[in-house]
Order: C-alpha cells, then structure tokens, then sequence
C-alpha cells in the first residue's frame, strides 16, 4: 500500500516567526490530535493552507517555512489573502457555514465566492495530484473542500479518496437552495467514501443525490457507473485519555499549584457551598444557541426565583470569525443580554452570569470543567459538539449533570444527559431544576454508562474506523474492477466471437443498447442504434436476439420491419426473422383484472407513476416520482401484491424504477436457454443491465460470456460502465 495523504483546509501546525526563524508547533485541537494514529511516520503527508497568505511570506521565508512543514509531515497550499477572503471568509462561512446549519437567511450566493471556492479547490487538488501515486489512500477534511474528491478522481481514478463531514448536513429541501447544489454532491461523490457524525446528515445527503441526481442508491451505497461509492456515519470521539489523566492530575493540586482561576473557583464555591455552577463554553457563533441560552436562563430565574442566588451560569465564548458581519451583531447582542440580566437580577453578593469573550489554556478549561455541577449546551444546530464529551471525560468522581441539545449530533451518543429542544425554553427550566436537584446516585449511575461510551469510541478509534471502511470500500471496489471489460479481456472476447462457427447473441434494450427516458414510449432507436444491429444481425452464422421486457406492440413498431430476431415480455412473446409475435409460454391472463385496481389505487396516490399493460403482465413505472417517495410506495406495493397473490403462480418483479407483475415460471432465462437447445453454438454473448437479465446470466452455459451494465451485484462475468460502452463493444462485432 502507499502511502496516506490527509487533506484539510488549515495544517495540524502553527507557525511562529522569530527574527527569520520558522518554528512549527503542533496543534492541540481535535482533528489534529485524532488524526495522530492516522498521519504517523514517513508514509503519511498533510497537506493544507499555512495560516500566512502569500503576501506575508517572503522569498527568503518560503524555504524555511516547506521545511519546517516537511519536518512535521506537512506540505502547504499558497494562498493569497484575496482567495482566503472569497473562499474562507466568503463561500465557506456566508454560504456554506449558515446554510448547512439551518441558518438560511445568512447565507449568501454569490457568484464570486463560488468561482473563487471552485478555484482553491482545484489548487488544493492539484497539491495533491502532485504528491499523489495510484495506490496512495486520501482523505479529505471538511466543507471547505467538497469539490477536491471529484477533481483529484478525475486525474487518478485508481487512488482511494475519503471524505468527512464535520458540520450537520442539511435536509433536501434546505440544500436544494444552493444555486450550485449538484456541483457540490459531484465533488463530493468523487470519493469512494463519504462520512457524517450521525445517520441523519448521511440520510439527507442520500436523499439530496436521489433526488437532484436521479442516481440509484441501495441502503448506503450510491451506483455510479464505474464506481460504488459508500456513505456512513462516524461519530467523532475526543482524546479521552487526556481529558481523564488531565482531571486526575488536578485533583491533586495543592493550593500552590493550582491556578489563579482555580483558587478564585473555590473562594466562590466554599462561600456559597448549597450554589450550583452551571457551565457553558462554546465558540461564539449564531448556531450555538448562546444568546437564545441566556434568554432561557433569565426565564428559569424569573419563573423559579427560589434559584436566585442558588445558581449562576458561566459562559465562556471563544472569539471565532470576528471579521464577518453576523458575528460582530452576536457579540454586540451577547454583551447587552448579559449586562441586562445581571443588571436586572444580581445582588451585593451575586452576579448571576460570569461572562468571559476569550480563548482559556488547556489548564483552565479543566478547572471549568472540574468545578462546574452542571453543563449547559444548547446549540440550534452543531456537527457534534465535543464540549459535552469534554465534560463528562473530566468527570472523575462520576458526578455532574449534562444538559444537552437535542440538535446537537453528540446527542445520538448521549441519551444519559438531560436532552432539551433548545428552543423550549419551559423545557431547559425544567431540566434546570431536574439538574440541581439530580441525587449523586443517579448522576454517577447516569455518567458511568457515558465514560464507557465516550472512552471505548475515542477521537483514536473514529480516525482508525473511516481508515479501515475506506481500505475495505477499495478492496470491495477492486474486485468489481476485476471485472470490468478490460481492453484486453475484450480483444480476447473478440477474438473468440470471428473465430466462431456459429454464434448466439442476446441483447437487452432499456438501460442497455438504449438509455431510459422519462417517457419509455419515446426511448425508441437512433439511426445509429439500426445501423450497428444491421450490421451485426447481417453477418453469416450469428443469431441475435432482442431480449426485453417491453410489449409486443411496442417492439413491432420499432423493430419488425427489420427482421430482428425478438423475445418481448420477459420470454412470453417470440418473433423471429420477421414474423408476427408467437407465444413461448402457454400461459394465463385472467388474473389481471384483479390486479389492475391495485396498482390503480397506488397510481391515484404516486403522483408521476403509471402503468403499463402488456398482453401477459401489468407493470407499475415510478421513474417520474419524487425518488424517495417512490421507493416507499415500491416497497408498500411490493407487500401489497405479495400477499394478493401468494397462490395464484405469479411473482413481482422489481426492475429499474418498476416493478411488473408477471407469472412466475416466465424469465428471460428460460427463454434464452431455449433458443440455445437444439443448437450447436460455439459462441454465446448475453447483456443486460438489471436483475430481470440476472436469470439470463444464471441460465445460459458457463462458457458464455455475460456482461452485465453498470457497477453492480451480478451472475455476469463481466461489466461495461454505460450504453456508450455497450455500444463500443458490440461495434468490435462488425469487421
């Protein structure tokens, strides 16, 4: 295997200038520290922006600062402060950033920011590809480079390409607000695996690629052409370890050795021993809830003033993007909400809100952490949030309350906590009290089970799960390569169909010699297709069959006139050299008018879905539904028909965006291996692209050779991407 390239929008190093001397320091934060056991040794590289534009760094600068990079595994992506204001500032944080986080009325489309996004993406990419082998494994980081897995997939189709998501994913109906959605789910699905914190952000990524692509998906897996692409859930864990370890080593601080803060904390805390300390650390920024939070807790001390004095809330905001406009308005709004509840209800002897708008060492937040009964953290949207897991891993003695947002994605691991809409705010009044007034028992019962959790699942292990997913997703890729129509292969194949004496070819028509079309009525032949099947049906000792489940009347029409060799309807109906449609099967069709209201009803209910009535079966076409919608009304027909007619000697089923009801003895494999009895051929050929042609490859003899259309599960032998493939191969038919 080669080696491990991790791409992410800032490098896991600060860079620090003295007197034209370039240090790297490692970062502490969580990607950087759960990333270690992924980017260690020789055989790894991160590639990333520097944190300094291309203007602050001088030509003299520049060499010291590569190797300082390359010393840490690093290698860095130059960018100038005009791409870092369109494409950080701009696009990723007033497009993406609000959008994605439900914030629909911050989000800003413009068109300069996309072009510029799109630009430093493809620089990002094509660092990358300048690093990057054919057996190297990569993964990308985050929303700010969601076109990077399409770019490098284009130049290296043979690399494996990871890509994680650390923000929520929106529903469909929030994202198909993005003018340049597609493009997005395009970048996107250049990787061959995709992760989300939970299964809903995976679940309305599934849903947007349904629905504004039209590409099929099967439980987590996405179909392209050439390619599987597999989508899953990894919540992220913390370094538990050096959260816990950090709480023990505290404990045992003397009083010299503890922290200004600490000492302060415990003046408080031994003043007022009954006072509850009520904790709140987020970075400051409008999907984190904080002002709504404040607003909640002036309403618990309004509704319960009993608590007054009882309680007070510290609530430390790190300062983030302080340049953008929305942040500047929180803050202003934060610092007057602040100012108002304690102007309104403190006392001589106390403040109900500590507020602190900065960044705190390590050191401090684990005396935060240690000191405060309860956590409170109520985002209105948040990936994760790992401050919850923070808090709980400090947790030594097993005591102290959570409440946490249910819009939170650490919610889903979390369901020990006290989980709050953080919109309702009779709800976190109520958890409030629930908080202060938790029995020790129930709190330690209560955590126990959350350390567990949040140390068995660590920041380590969530790196090492999408590693081993990622190097499982190509090993499962490469064997659906192994069977890919290689140009060798083919020129083999060809070989043995001129070398034949007699030859047999099946043909399958939608989705194979021809692509699907909203109307099926209108995905009649092109010139094109008439002249290749002239040309090959016209060549001395070759049977060609058109093989499909369409109806008489439609294969007439297109094809008769031609003398095509033809099985309609799945293998009921053969024509053959011209003649007029002749049964294959002696079989019965009273029992359609049984079935018809049925699918009736689900027509009347399926916008967009129809159905088609063939002389031996009735199918139910949802091409044109709303595609989730459809396949639930699918599967509730499927159960539906299933039961109807469990004695009647009839089967449904299910092909592409249709599901036919038909009598069960009747396949495309059983009529395919009667056209091979009886004959002596040296040469047999079969394509198809669905699960009705499965019968053909599983029927026809093991020397045939069976191809199968698109990346998929299949009896066949081998596998084209396209119809335009399908069309190349059986040019190779004609000398």
């Amino acid at each position: 295997m080669g080696k491990t390239i991790i791409i992410s929008n800032r490098l896991p190093v600060q860079l620090q200038i003295d007197n034209d001397s370039i240090t790297a320091i490692p970062s502490v934060g969580g990607l950087a520290t759960g990333m270690k056991s992924v980017h260690s040794g020789s055989d790894s590289l991160w590639i990333g922006w520097s944190g300094l534009t291309q203007e602050e760094i001088s030509e003299e600068l520049e060499p010291k600062i590569d190797k300082a990079l390359k010393e840490n595994g690093c290698s860095k992506v130059s960018l100038t402060s005009e791409e870092i204001d369109g494409f950080y500032y701009g696009f990723s944080n007033r497009t993406i950033w609000p959008l994605f986080h439900y914030f629909l009325e911050y989000s800003e489309f413009e068109t300069d920011s996309w072009n510029t996004y799109k630009a430093v993406n493809q620089k990002f990419a094509d660092a990358i590809l300048e690093k990057a082998e054919d057996d190297d494994v990569i993964w990308v980081h985050d929303y700010q480079l969601m076109l990077v897995p399409e770019m490098v997939k284009e130049k290296r189709p043979n690399t494996s390409i990871g890509f994680f998501l650390h923000i929520p994913f929106p529903s469909y109906e929030i994202f198909r607000t993005l003018p340049w959605r597609k493009e997005v789910l395009r970048g996107l699905l250049g990787s061959d695996l995709i992760g989300f914190h939970t299964y809903d952000y995976e679940r309305h990524f599934l849903s947007s690629v349904r629905r504004l692509l039209g590409l099929e998906v099967s439980f987590n897996e996405i179909n392209l052409e050439d390619r599987v692409i597999k989508v899953d859930s990894f919540p992220m864990g913390i370094d538990y370890k050096k959260f816990s370890d950090a709480a023990s080593k505290h404990e045992k601080n003397t009083a010299d050795t503890q922290s200004e803060l600490q000492r302060r904390l415990n003046v408080h805390k031994e003043s007022t021993p009954d006072a509850k300390l009520i904790l709140s650390i987020d970075r400051l920024d409008y999907s984190k809830g904080i002002a709504k939070r404040l607003n909640a807790f002036e309403y618990f001390l309004k509704k319960h003033p009993e608590y007054q004095e009882k309680v007070r809330l510290i609530i430390l905001a790190v300062p983030s993007r302080s340049n953008v406009p929305q942040y500047q308005l929180l803050k202003k709004e934060i610092d007057e909400l602040v100012g108002r509840i304690n102007g309104e209800f403190a006392t001589v002897s106390w403040t109900p809100i500590w507020y602190f708008y900065r960044s705190m060492p390590f050191e401090n937040l684990i005396d935060l952490y240690t000191s405060s009964d309860i956590a409170l953290l109520t985002p209105i949207r948040d990936g994760m949030n790992l401050v919850a897991k923070e808090y709980i891993a400090t947790r030594t003695d097993k005591t102290g309350v959570l409440i946490l947002s249910e819009m939170a994605g650490s919610a889903n691991e979390m369901n020990e906590s006290l989980l709050i809409n953080p919109n309702n705010f009779d709800q976190i009044s109520d958890a409030l009290i629930q908080a202060i007034n938790m029995p020790k028992e129930e709190q330690i019962a209560r955590n126990s089970i959350l350390q567990k959790r949040l140390e068995r699942y660590n920041v380590e292990k969530w790196a090492n799960d999408f590693m081993k997913s990622l190097l499982e997703q190509r090993e499962t890729t490469q064997k659906f390569i192994s069977k890919l129509l290689t140009k060798k292969t083919l020129d083999s194949v060809i070989d043995q169909y001129h070398s034949s004496k007699r030859r047999l070819l099946f043909f399958d028509y939608d989705g194979t010699l021809s692509g699907f079309h909203v109307d099926p009525q209108k995905a009649g032949p092109d010139e094109d297709l008439y002249a290749l099947l002239d040309k090959i049906n016209a060549q001395d000792n070759t049977d060609v069959y058109l093989i499909s489940g369409r109806d008489t009347d439609t294969f007439k029409r297109w094809f008769l006139h031609k003398k095509y060799n033809m099985i309609a309807e799945h293998g009921v109906w053969l024509s053959k050299e011209g003649e007029d449609f002749t049964l294959l099967e002696q079989i019965k069709n009273d029992w359609m008018s049984k079935i018809r209201p049925v699918l009736e009803s689900f027509v009347d209910r399926t916008p967009g879905s129809f159905i088609e009535e063939k002389t031996y079966s009735l199918a139910w076409h949802y091409r044109n539904t709303d595609p989730d919608f459809g396949k639930k009304r699918a599967t509730e027909l499927t159960t539906v028909l299933t039961s109807l007619i469990a004695n009647d000697d009839l089967t449904v089923l299910a092909g592409n965006k249709v599901l036919e009801i038909k009598n069960s003895g009747v396949n495309k494999g059983r009529a395919a291996i009667k056209m091979v009895t009886g004959n002596e051929y040296d040469f047999i050929f079969a394509i198809g692209d669905d699960w009705t042609d499965e019968y053909m490859f599983e029927e026809l003899p093991d020397d045939a050779v069976t191809v199968k259309v698109g990346m998929q599960k299949t009896q066949a032998k081998y596998y084209v991407e396209n119809t335009k493939k399908v069309r190349d191969l059986l040019s190779r038919f004609i000398k």
